[in-house]
Order: structure tokens, then C-alpha cells, then sequence
């Protein structure tokens, strides 16, 4: 049910266009009570939605700290993104060197997926090693071979991070072992979460496999909450060494909404495991996320000005995700503000205006609308006539 209004601002003398209504959702009117995230025994934590982006809760999110082991997320992130610019395939095989044979003694007493050195071993079974087992020498094998060195392949980590936004963040090694400098947070820890899951779905399936066996071996995923029914958890990755403590980057699925959490600076293993399962059941229970919008969509028409078209259709460029408080949705409304004056040439998907999301008058989201087809400039007597028209329209 949508209710349509108009809305004229008196201040501006070519005004904005305002179109108000109600999105209403069948989700039940009763008044929704949100409690507050609760506290965990962690140095830093935060869980966001996936398809939002929203911080459902965070404490410390900012910090930098040590991420162990959740270094191997973007080690995979990069093989993943070689895989998908063709300069890599899962079939390739990779020399493994004395830096990464897993008698390394820089590895003794870590987790390992025992490679022998001088031997040949594939991208796709190094990386399930890297994260199915997390092993260290897995991680230097592949950065070697993507990067000719491990120093290189950290560069290489850093831009992509610079990339994503991960603006705290900086790594030294391939593995997470400890480093001066080796330094992320658990907001952009999610980033990188949510980039590896829309970014490469085919390299991500590996995150829920519950076993991996190389060398005759046979080795568990770390992540105990794979084995938990209680929760849809397909991914991500374990971390512990004494500075970093024990964390875990969890992602979970239920009823289309996904959330990914990030712990930081646990305790124990049991404790980073209960501790992630408090923050997504904290998100799943009082959160819900909506798609009221869908990408391409025509919103809204508007008048344009020395055009070969009358009127341009206006939209937005990517589905809208929204994640709100549950029992809210029949609450939300929307604002479009499109100036009165276009004037062609227009490109498709040129910002036009803007679209506002509110809950009790409170924005709680803003997007870009923009052109949803192109508009050419209209010939010599098309604009002449636009302009005698504005210009009579200026009088009254």
C-alpha cells in the first residue's frame, strides 16, 4: 500500500520536487522494543548486515589489533581476485620453497597443512589449506607464487585493502603471524568478509567445508560453529596466537538476511565461539532486513529541459537494502528531492536528486536516484521552444 503526496519547499524559487510515501510491510503492527547489544568478553567486536552494510552493533570496531590467523581472509581475497583477472587458475601448480616447507622453524607449534618443500602442489589444494586448515605454509606458498616473495604479496594485500576501504588496517605477512605493524580492526575485518562473499562466491564455498586432508593428513576447519545446528554458519576463519588472543569472523544466513560478525580478543575457543553466537542471535532476533526498492525501477518521471524527450525517468542504480529494528518496516518512508530544472544532454545513470529513508521522521538511510535512460539534446527549434516556454513560465 503506498500513499502519494506532493511536498513544495517555499524557500527556493525554483523549487524541489518532493514525493512522500509510506512503505508498508505485513509484518504486524506491534510496537518495536530494541534492546541493547550485549556485552561481550572481547577487546573488540561488531556484526553488520551483509547486504546493508549496517553496524548492528560494535564495540571497539576501530581499534587496531593483532588478527592472527584472520590475515588468511585477504591472502584468499588476493588469490580469488588473480583467479578472477586470469592471471591465476586453481590448476596451476605452485614449487613449494624451504620459506614455505612446513619444517620451517618459523611455523614450529603453528597450524600447518604440511607441504614438503621441492615438491608441486596445486593453487585449489593450497588454497582449502589455507582456509580449511589455516596453515601458514599454504599461505607463503601461494604468495610466492602470486607475488615472487612474501614482502611483495603484502604490498599487493595492502592495495587491495586500500581498495575495499579497510582504512586501519595493515599487513606485513600472508599468514598472520606475528609482525611489528601487522595491525587490522573488526570493522574492517567485516568489509573484507562481505567483499570476499559478493566478490568471489566460488572461492568462498571453500569457508564452509568442515574437513580438508593433504599429504595423507586429514585436518578440521577451526570454525566449531560450522558444526553448530543451532545457526546457519557457512564461513570464515579462526585466529589465535598469544598477542591476538583467540577471534573469529562468522558468517550466518537466516531467512534470506545474512550477518557477519567479527570477535576479537577472546579468552579460549570456547569463548570465541559463544561470543559470535550472542552477536549474530542478538542481530537475527531484533533485526530484519528489507529490499524496498529493486534496481532499474522507474520512481518517478520528471519534466526535462532542451531535451529530444519531454520527460526522463528517474530510479536507482543498485537494489536498496535496509536494516531496521524488527516490527519497524511499516513505519519506514521515503523522500525523493529532484530539482525542477534538468536540462539535457543527460547519461544514463547520472545522478539526478537524492531518496531518504525515514523511521519517526529520523533518516536512517539516503541513496542516489539517478537517470534510468539517456536524454540527447534536442535540435535547434526544440530548444528555442523550451526556452520561450521557461522563460514564460518565469512570469507567473
Amino acid at each position: 500500500m503506498f500513499k502519494l503526496g506532493r511536498k513544495t519547499p517555499q524557500t527556493v524559487k525554483h523549487s524541489l520536487i518532493g514525493l512522500v510515501f509510506m512503505l508498508s510491510f505485513m509484518f504486524g503492527f506491534a510496537q518495536a522494543i530494541t534492546p541493547a547489544a550485549p556485552e561481550l568478553s572481547a577487546k573488540s567486536y561488531i556484526v553488520m548486515d551483509f547486504h546493508s552494510g549496517k553496524i548492528i552493533a560494535e564495540h571497539n570496531a576501530d581499534m587496531p589489533l593483532p588478527p592472527a590467523s584472520l590475515t588468511k581472509m585477504m591472502t584468499s581475497y588476493v588469490v580469488s581476485a588473480e583467479i578472477e583477472s586470469g592471471n591465476l587458475k586453481l590448476a596451476d601448480m605452485v614449487h613449494i620453497s624451504e620459506n614455505a616447507w612446513a619444517q620451517n622453524p618459523l611455523f614450529k607449534g603453528s597450524s600447518l597443512t604440511w607441504v614438503e618443500v621441492n615438491t608441486e602442489v596445486s593453487v585449489e589444494d593450497l588454497l582449502k589449506g589455507v582456509i580449511i586448515q589455516s596453515g601458514n605454509d599454504a599461505s607463503v606458498a601461494l604468495a610466492e607464487h602470486i607475488a615472487g616473495s612474501e614482502d611483495v604479496f603484502a604490498k599487493l594485500m595492502n592495495q587491495h585493502a586500500v581498495r575495499l576501504g579497510m582504512l586501519n588496517t595493515h599487513f606485513v605477512n600472508s599468514n598472520g603471524l606475528p609482525a611489528d605493524g601487522h595491525t587490522s580492526t573488526a570493522k574492517d575485518l567485516a568489509i573484507l568478509a562481505a567483499a570476499m562473499i559478493r566478490d568471489f562466491p566460488s572461492e568462498y564455498k571453500y569457508y564452509k567445508e568442515k574437513w580438508f586432508t593433504f599429504n595423507a593428513i586429514k585436518q578440521p576447519n577451526r570454525n566449531s560453529l560450522l558444526w553448530d545446528e543451532s545457526m546457519k554458519v557457512d564461513g570464515i576463519k579462526t585466529g589465535h596466537t598469544d598477542a591476538a588472543g583467540y577471534c573469529l569472523v562468522s558468517s550466518a544466513i537466516k531467512n534470506s538476511m545474512r550477518l557477519v560478525s567479527v570477535v576479537m580478543g577472546t579468552k579460549s575457543k570456547r569463548a570465541r565461539k559463544n561470543e559470535s553466537k550472542k552477536l549474530l542471535a542478538y542481530g537475527f532476533r531484533f533485526f530484519e532486513t528489507v529490499n524496498p526498492l529493486q534496481a532499474g525501477k522507474k520512481l518517478h518521471q520528471q519534466k526535462i529541459w532542451m531535451g529530444d524527450k519531454e520527460k526522463i525517468s528517474l530510479g536507482i542504480a543498485k537494489d536498496i537494502y535496509l536494516t531496521i529494528p524488527r516490527g519497524s518496516a511499516k513505519k519506514i518512508k521515503a523522500r525523493y528531492v529532484v530539482e525542477k530544472d534538468i536540462e539535457a544532454p543527460i547519461n544514463k545513470g547520472q545522478f539526478i536528486g537524492k531518496i531518504f529513508f525515514t523511521i519517526n521522521d529520523k533518516t536512517i538511510a539516503e541513496y542516489p536516484l539517478v537517470a534510468l535512460e539517456e536524454v540527447k539534446e534536442a535540435g535547434f527549434f526544440g530548444r528555442m521552444s523550451d526556452k520561450v516556454a521557461r522563460w514564460f513560465g518565469s512570469l507567473f
